[in-house]
């Protein structure tokens, strides 16, 4: 499914060749961290083309956010791709068997969505191809994050590396550039910068198991790090709760 704000740039209408600034991909789950990197994003001046994937995940609600936040930010468009990983499970997110974790734990934990990063970097790469953009902003953190190994710097520069081989940009010698913004920030840190640039956080929906209106479960790993992260900005949470 598309929905695009504004009318979609045709494959290979780049930036470059038209004058105009130049544009982004931005990975938009809907959650706080995505939503930074939009506006960190347009605050660069870029035109940004956003994407959000229908993936089998638990709460519809987070991709009624991203359209909002999109919305809300004034990008140029705004895609959602589904991909059903659910098919092949392995994860509390996609799989209804696997009890979201609540006390949190040691190691990955099953919050993990095996090769997820992998694949929607995949597909942004060939958007960014198809819209002429050159830069793709991803969300991924190493500092207040859950232990993903996807969300990791060697993980990025793998990707990069990928990007420049497997491309007609990277072959022709313009690879498009995977921009992490928020890699070395805490959460705290993230909120303050989003609060900077007047995103409104009350849009965004960051829950593993938010329920149909997108209120939180208030006890999740990413519901606990996003009040933490509020609470050591000194800022007050937007955030909705089931009770």
């Amino acid at each position: 499914m598309t929905t695009d704000q504004q009318q979609p740039v045709e494959a290979g209408d780049t930036a470059a060749a038209s004058g105009a600034a130049e544009r982004a991909v931005v990975l938009l789950s809907g959650g706080l961290d995505s939503a930074t990197c939009l506006a960190m994003a347009r605050a660069e001046g870029f035109r940004c083309h956003t994407i959000a994937f229908d993936y089998g995940q638990r709460t519809r609600s987070e991709l009624q956010a991203a359209e909002r936040v999109s919305a809300a930010l004034g990008a140029d468009s705004h895609r959602v791709i589904e991909l059903g990983m659910g098919g092949i499970g392995g994860s509390a997110l996609t799989d209804h068997a696997i009890d979201v974790p609540e006390n949190g734990g040691e190691g990955i934990p099953v919050t993990y969505v095996p090769a997820r990063n992998t694949v929607f970097l995949s597909l942004a790469l060939g958007l960014a191809e198809v819209v002429g953009a050159d830069a793709i902003f991803i969300g991924v953190n190493a500092v207040d994050y859950s232990g993903y190994p996807d969300c990791r710097p060697e993980f990025i520069d793998a990707f990069q590396h990928l990007a420049g081989l497997a491309t007609k940009a990277g072959v022709e010698g313009h690879p498009v550039r995977i921009s992490t913004p928020l890699m070395a920030l805490s959460k705290a840190e993230i909120i303050r910068r989003g609060t900077e640039l007047g995103l409104d956080y009350s849009l965004t929906v960051s829950c593993y198991q938010a329920d149909a209106e997108g209120r939180a479960c208030g006890r999740c790993d990413s519901c606990r790090l996003r009040r933490e992260g509020f609470e050591q900005a000194l800022i007050k949470d937007p955030t909705i709760y089931q009770s």
